[in-house]
Order: C-alpha cells, then sequence, then structure tokens
C-alpha cells in the first residue's frame, strides 16, 4: 500500500489514541464516569454512538458481502433493522433512561434488573451478567476476524498481526477513558462510516454506463428482484425482518439510552441516529451490488466477498483517500469492538466482583477492575479469533440473535408491565438462551441441518423467552410494594418529558 495510506491511518489511530487520553482525564475518576460518562452524553455523540458500536465491521464488510451470498433478499435485513432501531427509540429509550435513574442509579443491564426487582446480587444480576460476557466475548472476536482480514487483504499483513494491531489500539483507548472514549471515538467513527458509504458506491457506479447496465450485470450471479419477490417464503422474509427484534436486547447499544443527558434529548438523538442508519445501510447494499456487477463485468477474482469494499477503496481511489477508506473500515470495527469489550468489564467489575466481594470497595479500585476486565476479554476474544474461517455476518447473527432473545423481551416488559416477578425474569432469560443455542447447533433435520437453516434463531427464542416470562410471573408472587411504586415513578418521568 503506497505511502498516502498509512499516513491516513497513522492521523486516525493518533486522534482515536488522543481522545482516549482526552477521556482518561476527565471521566474515570469514579466507576459511574468510566461506566457511563456521568449520564451527561449529547443527544448527538449518543446517536452516533448507538449507530457506530450497532453497525460494526459487518455493515461495511459482512452487508455487502451478503448481496453476493443471498443477493436482494438482503434488503429485507435492512429493512428489519431500521424497524427495530427506530422501535428501540420510541419504546425503550425514554423508559429506560428514567427507569434506570430511578431505581438507584443502576449503572448496567443487570444492575437494573437486580433493582428492578429491589433486589441486591440476585440470581436475574449473574445470570445476566455471564450471559452478557459469554455471548460479546463471541461478538467481539466478529470484529477482531473483521480487522484480521482488512490487514491481510489491504496492507498484506499477516492476518494474526491485523488481529494484534486491531485490538491493541481499542484495548488502549478504552481502557483510558472508558464509556466517554469509547462514545467520542464512536461519533468520530460514524462520521467517518457515513462519508465511506456514500462516497465508494457512488464513485463505484461510475465504472457503468447506466443503472440498467449495472442491474443487468449483476443478474449474471444474483437473481433480479422481480424474480426474487417471485420466490419470497414467510419463513424467508420473517428471518431477516427478526433482525430488528435484536435491538431491544443489545447492551452495547442501549447502555446509551442510559448515559444521556436527559429524556428530552432522546428525540434529537433519535432524529440524526435513525438518519444516520438509513443512509448508511443504504449505501452498504448498494456497495454489495455494485460490488456484484463489478466482478462480473471485470473478472475480478474474489476470493472472500466480505472484503469488496477494500478492493473498490484500493482500486477506485488515489491513495491518500484509499487511506481514509481503509480507516472507515477500522473505524466500523473499532467502534462496536470497544462498546462490547466496555460492557463486558463492566458486567465483569459491577455485576461479578462487587457482588461477590466480601467487602466494600473503593471507586477507584472498581475502575482499575474495569481496565483488568476490559483486557481479559479482549484476550480471549482475540485468541477465538484465530480460526479465520469464520464468517463476520455469522458470527454476528449467532450472537445478535442471543442477546435478542435473551435480554429483549425482558428489557420491554420490565419497561412496560410491572407485573414481572424476578423467577420470570430469571425463567426467561435461560429459556431464551437455550432456545438460540439449540436452533443453531442441534442437527434435527433430516439432512443433519440445524433449524436455523430454516428460521432465524431469535425468532423461536424471542417468542419462547417471552411466553416462559410472562407463564412464571403469573404463577408466581407479585413484586413487592416498592418494586411497583418505583416502576410507577419512572413511567410518570417519562409522561412528564414528553408533554
Amino acid at each position: 500500500m503506497p505511502t498516502e495510506s498509512y499516513i491516513s491511518l497513522a492521523i486516525y489511530f493518533l486522534a482515536m489514541l488522543a481522545i482516549g487520553l482526552f477521556a482518561y482525564r476527565n471521566s474515570t475518576s469514579d466507576l459511574s464516569g468510566f461506566i457511563l460518562g456521568g449520564r451527561a452524553v449529547s443527544p448527538q455523540v449518543t446517536a452516533l454512538s448507538a449507530g457506530a458500536s450497532d453497525m460494526s465491521g459487518w455493515m461495511l464488510m459482512g452487508l455487502p458481502g451478503a448481496m453476493f451470498v443471498m443477493g436482494y433478499d438482503t434488503m429485507w435485513i435492512a429493512l428489519g433493522l431500521l424497524i427495530g432501531a427506530l422501535c428501540n427509540y420510541l419504546f425503550v429509550a425514554p423508559r429506560l433512561r428514567a427507569y434506570t435513574e430511578v431505581a438507584d442509579d443502576a449503572l448496567t443491564l443487570p444492575d437494573f434488573f437486580d433493582k428492578r426487582f429491589n433486589r441486591k446480587n440476585s440470581p436475574v444480576r449473574i445470570v445476566t451478567a455471564t450471559v452478557i460476557i459469554l455471548f460479546f466475548t463471541l461478538y467481539t472476536s466478529a470484529g477482531i476476524v473483521a480487522g484480521g482480514k482488512l490487514f491481510e487483504s489491504a496492507f498484506g499483513l499477516s492476518y494474526e498481526i491485523g488481529l494484534v494491531v486491531t485490538v491493541g489500539v481499542v484495548v488502549a483507548y478504552t481502557l483510558l477513558g472508558g464509556f466517554l472514549a469509547v462514545s467520542m471515538t464512536d461519533f468520530v467513527q460514524g462520521c467517518i462510516m457515513f462519508v465511506a458509504l456514500i462516497l465508494v458506491p457512488i464513485v463505484a457506479y461510475q465504472t457503468f454506463n447506466n443503472g440498467t447496465e449495472l442491474l443487468n450485470t449483476a443478474a449474471q450471479t444474483i437473481d433480479p428482484i422481480s424474480e426474487m419477490l417471485g420466490e419470497l417464503t414467510v419463513l424467508g422474509v420473517v428471518s431477516s425482518l427478526a433482525w430488528g427484534l435484536g435491538y431491544f436486547g443489545q447492551p452495547h447499544i442501549i447502555v446509551r439510552f442510559m448515559a444521556i443527558r436527559s429524556i428530552k434529548d432522546i428525540s434529537i438523538a433519535r432524529n440524526i441516529g435513525m438518519s444516520w442508519m438509513t443512509v448508511t445501510i443504504i449505501g452498504a447494499l448498494a456497495t454489495g451490488l455494485v460490488g456484484v456487477a463489478y466482478v462480473n463485468k471485470t473478472g475480478l477474482q474474489l476470493e472472500d466477498p466480505e472484503t469488496i469494499f477494500i478492493v473498490f477503496s484500493e482500486i477506485l481511489f488515489n491513495p491518500l483517500i484509499s487511506g481514509f477508506l481503509m480507516a472507515a473500515i477500522l473505524a466500523a470495527i473499532m467502534s462496536t469492538i470497544s462498546s462490547q469489550l466496555l460492557v463486558s468489564s463492566s458486567s465483569l467489575t459491577e455485576d461479578m466482583y462487587r457482588a461477590f466481594a466480601k467487602k466494600e470497595v473503593d471507586q477507584k479500585t472498581m475502575v482499575t477492575i474495569g481496565r483488568i476486565g476490559v483486557f481479559a476479554v479482549a484476550l480471549v476474544a482475540t485468541l477465538l479469533a484465530l480460526d479465520r474461517s469464520n464468517s463476520i455476518l455469522s458470527l454476528v447473527s449467532n450472537a445478535w440473535a442471543g442477546f435478542g432473545a435473551a435480554f429483549g423481551p425482558l428489557v420491554l416488559l420490565s419497561l412496560f408491565w410491572s407485573r414481572m416477578t424476578h423467577a420470570g425474569a430469571v425463567a426467561g432469560i435461560v429459556a431464551g438462551v437455550v432456545t438460540v443455542l439449540f436452533w443453531i447447533y442441534a442437527p434435527v433435520l433430516d439432512d443433519g441441518k440445524a433449524l436455523s437453516s430454516v428460521l432465524y434463531e431469535i425468532v423461536p427464542g424471542f417468542i419462547v423467552s417471552t411466553v416462559v416470562t410472562l407463564v412464571v410471573s403469573r404463577m408466581t408472587e407479585q413484586p413487592c410494594e416498592k418494586t411497583t411504586e418505583t416502576f410507577h415513578i419512572a413511567r410518570k418521568q417519562v409522561l412528564e418529558a414528553s408533554s
């Protein structure tokens, strides 16, 4: 790669580390600052931080690559994501912001569930933290895989060196600045992704005479939209749209709603966030579609479809711009890894260590333990990422389904149903996780395939978790008076803020 591209990347790396240092000096004196930025994050940073940490490397690599494999069916996934994100802003964000503060200033999702039922170090807290750590380790490995593929494809470095560089920079600024560093770097990274996903498909489109030529050339590999619509199946559409269900249970996304400075700012964040997401998803789909046509037209040998954005960046742009586009991919990858590392670390620190500690630990020590947690999760995820055969989209889809089924129904019922009980919550989490794992791995079909080959595992997982939570809650003793009172106080705050 030309020197100019390396200069662009070096500037990007230095900027991320500088932000981490700034955040270190301003927000990591106590655990609340390290985990939630002191609940003082602006709506602009909240919106782009939520979007960047959500979309990650699969936006620039996984989603365009899916167009090669799934064709226009990929658009159903995009539609499901847009609907799910909008519903998350409308129904979860305001209530969660109010409730987590009213519930004795809950700092993490497990902490919120614990205080939601007026308990201390309860089973629901331990179970939730365990699921977060396990699934986020898998989820984080997906981002690290993307980093390894990027450095191997774009820079000619070994896959393993790519893993180390990606993890090294992310861990450095996350360790330094905690939540504020993650949110501020996400904001910058979101801006870079936005520009890149407009620029790449537009420039790549210029290699064709018109849209008709592009579509006809792409049709040599993928079915035209007319044929795709004619071959639609109910299960296929449901599986794709169901990606949107996952939003309600993604800790690294909904923690942004807990940290925004006020409930009234959520509407601003929603408008910014949904506009950003709509443009970037369309750009990712367009990159994949133009990529299919370009490969067919030029006979380009593309070993890994998930690297089409990288290929376009290298062959269509000036080296200086190419370096900026490589930074966009790193931005997407790093934004999600850092968010996931911080949430995992928060669960290890606030929900595991503090729960089992025999004595009260001071704030400075807790922040130090949080930093150790970041490093530990990053190390395990890197070891998992050494298996380079892993598909980014596959890893993300499994972890996304796991969180969506385990926590999605619980988050919604916690915020909208005062009758839910602690026993119902624990049963719902376990039922959701077990269902997802069974759906992914049990070879119960005639050809030895798992049920996930027929229907995306988040659908049965979400349904089973919801039903089990409702049934068990009805069968167990009603919540105490204080729990019900806290629920109605939070609800009142949301109504007052929206009036």
